[in-house]
């Protein structure tokens, strides 16, 4: 048996510091639940950038600007202090972060372990849509796993879960416990998350971002004329699965 928190946070907007802070509250929070795992959203810290879908980088670059000013440098003092937390609070994580390599940013998943140290990390393969505005593409290299006591941990980030041979790459590894962080709150994303479960029987957990439906409208008054707000209530480290679960099929 093994207890994982699904953390739908809001982070701090563009702030590195204060949204790794945030994180770090939300593993020890999770751990005092007795979770043993704990999965955080696509692109955490600093957030994901949202604009993409609204406006382009060069009619608008104060957010892109800060966001690669604010981005996570792997290894460095974000990925340091993510590593003590999970060695003090004695559980895995799995934290999504923009990384920064040269000049390029990438859509990073992180898996830390309870002794603190990096042991996997997973760069987005294609980013969708607008996010090519802002990532480059990830590559084979980083479809690895966690291979944990109490099982072997995988995944993919948002859509590249529509990727049959990505996921067929996590499925050959022997993957139990499989991520799927997202931006993603669609009707249709549940029924993929159900797909996936039955597919490679596996334990899907599916975690999305929260968003304070305030700071969209304050950060994004200026570039778009609606502002979707839908699923945005802020929350906390929630933990999986509930009371009253069916098993995917193993």
């Amino acid at each position: 048996m093994v207890r994982v928190a699904a953390v739908q946070a809001t982070p701090v907007f563009l702030d590195r510091e204060a949204t790794t802070d945030k994180a770090c509250a939300l593993v020890k929070q999770a751990a005092a639940g007795g979770a043993q795992l704990v999965a955080f959203p696509e692109a955490f810290i600093p957030t994901y950038p949202d604009w993409v879908w609204r406006t382009t980088s060069w009619a608008d670059g104060r957010y892109v600007r800060e966001l690669y000013a604010n981005a996570v440098e792997v290894p460095g003092p974000v990925v340091a202090r993510l590593g003590e937390v999970t060695a003090e609070a004695g559980v895995y994580a799995a934290v999504g972060v923009n990384e920064i390599e040269g000049g390029t940013l990438y859509n990073t998943l992180l898996y830390l372990s309870p002794d603190g140290q990096l042991v996997q990390k997973h760069r987005k393969l294609m980013p969708t849509g607008g996010e090519r505005l802002v990532w480059g593409m990830g590559d084979g290299s980083g479809l690895g796993v966690l291979r944990a006591p109490f099982g072997v941990v995988g995944g993919l980030i948002c859509w590249e879960n529509y990727m049959p041979l990505a996921r067929a790459a996590m499925y050959a590894q022997g993957v139990d416990i499989y991520l799927a962080p997202t931006w993603d709150n669609s009707d249709v994303w549940g029924a993929t998350l159900r797909h996936i479960a039955k597919e490679g029987r596996v334990h899907v957990v599916g975690v999305a971002r929260a968003c304070a439906a305030r700071t969209s409208r304050s950060h994004f008054a200026a570039i778009s004329t609606a502002v979707r707000t839908t699923g945005c209530r802020e929350g906390s480290a929630q933990s999986w699965p509930p009371a009253a679960r069916s098993s995917p099929g193993r």
